[in-house]
C-alpha cells in the first residue's frame, strides 16, 4: 500500500504562525496558503479527504470586536468530514467560543499564545489526523476492554491515519515489534498486522460516509493503490460489497464486524488461559513432562539410602583404639 502526502490548506493571518506552518509543511505535507473563505472552500473541494485545515476561526472587521466566522460554520455544515484546527490565543473570556467550536465539529485546536514552537504545532498536527477515527472507535469500542487493548486500538488508529505501518505503530508505543505481537496476545487481541488492516479499513468506511468523496480518492488516502484493492479489501474484511456498504452506513456497518472479532479472539484467549490452567501451565511438545520428572525424582532420591562413603583410611582416633 501506498502512502499519499496529505495536503495541508492554511487560511490565518499571522505571518509568524504561516512561517512556522511552511516549515513544519516542507517535512510532511504539501502547503498551500489561501487568502480568503471563497477560496478554502475551492480549496477543500478539490482536496482528497486526508487534507488538513488550519484555519484562524474568527472576524477581525476593523474597529469591532473578532467573533466566530460564520464562513467556518457554513465550511463545516459543507464539508462534514474534513479534519478542521482552529489556531487562535486562548484568552479567557474564549471558553465558550472553544466550546461552540467543538459543536461546530473543529477537530483540533492550537493555542498560540503557549504552543508557539513547530514541535508543538507539528504534535497538534498529527493529534488531529487521527483524532476522527479515535472519537468514532472510543464511542464504539466496550467497556469491558482491558486498558492495554485499549491503548493498542487507539495507537493503531493514530498511526494509520498518519499512513504508517506495523513498525511505526511499535515506534509509537516505545516497543519492540516482538513486545508488541506478545502484548496484543496477553490483550486477547488479533495480531498488530490484522490490527492495523483493520483501521485502514475503518478509516476508510469512516470517508465513505460522506457523500461528496469519492471512492477513489478515499482508496489513495487511505494508503491503498486503487479503488478495487480498496474494494477487495472492504470485501473481504467486512462480507459486503462497497456499493452496499456506503447504503447500509459504511462505518456502523464495518465496526459492527470488527468489534465480533475483538468478541471471538478475547474469547478464543479465554479458552487458551482455561486449557493451560487445567494443564498445570503452557504446553509444549515435552514442556510438562520434564518439569514433572525433575519434582517426581527429588521425593525419590529423599527416600532412598543415604550414600555410602567411599572406603579409605580410618580416623586416627579409631587407629590408636585399636593399637
Amino acid at each position: 500500500m501506498q502512502t499519499v502526502a496529505r495536503p495541508l490548506l492554511v487560511l490565518h493571518s499571522d505571518a509568524l504562525f504561516r512561517e512556522r506552518l511552511r516549515r513544519i509543511g516542507n517535512q510532511r505535507f504539501q502547503c498551500q496558503f489561501v487568502t480568503d473563505w471563497d477560496a478554502l472552500r475551492e480549496a477543500v473541494r478539490e482536496a482528497p479527504p486526508a487534507a488538513l485545515i488550519v484555519v484562524d476561526p474568527y472576524t477581525h472587521a476593523y474597529g469591532a470586536e473578532a467573533e466566530l466566522a460564520p464562513e467556518l460554520r457554513s465550511l463545516l455544515w459543507e464539508f462534514p468530514s474534513a479534519t478542521v484546527i482552529a489556531a487562535l490565543e486562548v484568552k479567557r473570556g474564549r471558553i465558550r467560543d472553544l466550546r461552540t467550536l467543538g459543536e461546530w465539529g473543529v477537530k483540533e485546536v492550537i493555542a498560540l499564545d503557549e504552543e508557539d514552537t513547530l514541535e508543538a504545532i507539528a504534535r497538534r498536527l498529527r493529534s488531529a489526523q487521527g483524532r476522527p477515527l479515535q472519537s468514532l472507535l472510543e464511542r464504539s469500542l466496550p467497556s469491558t476492554l482491558s486498558g492495554r487493548a485499549r491503548t493498542l486500538l487507539m495507537a493503531a488508529a493514530e498511526v494509520v491515519a498518519e499512513g504508517g505501518h506495523g513498525r511505526d505503530l511499535a515506534a509509537s508505543l516505545r516497543l519492540s515489534e516482538r513486545t508488541l505481537l506478545r502484548w496484543a496476545e496477553q490483550a486477547d487481541l488479533p495480531p498488530p498486522r490484522r490490527i492495523l488492516a483493520w483501521m485502514r479499513v475503518l478509516l476508510a468506511c469512516e470517508l465513505l460516509d460522506d457523500p461528496s468523496q469519492t471512492v477513489l480518492s478515499v482508496a489513495y488516502t487511505c494508503g491503498y493503490a486503487s479503488d478495487s484493492s480498496l474494494r477487495r479489501a472492504v470485501q473481504e474484511f467486512t462480507g459486503v460489497l462497497l456499493t452496499d456498504l456506503r447504503k447500509q452506513g459504511a462505518f456502523t456497518t464495518a465496526s459492527r464486524v470488527f468489534l465480533q472479532e475483538l468478541s471471538d479472539t478475547r474469547e478464543q484467549g479465554r479458552a487458551r488461559r482455561r486449557a493451560e490452567k487445567a494443564a498445570g501451565g503452557p504446553s509444549t511438545a515435552d514442556g510438562d513432562e520434564k518439569p514433572r520428572a525433575r519434582k517426581a525424582a527429588k521425593p525419590a532420591a529423599a527416600a532412598g539410602d543415604r550414600p555410602r562413603k567411599k572406603p579409605g583410611r580410618k580416623p586416627k582416633a579409631a587407629e590408636k583404639a585399636g593399637d
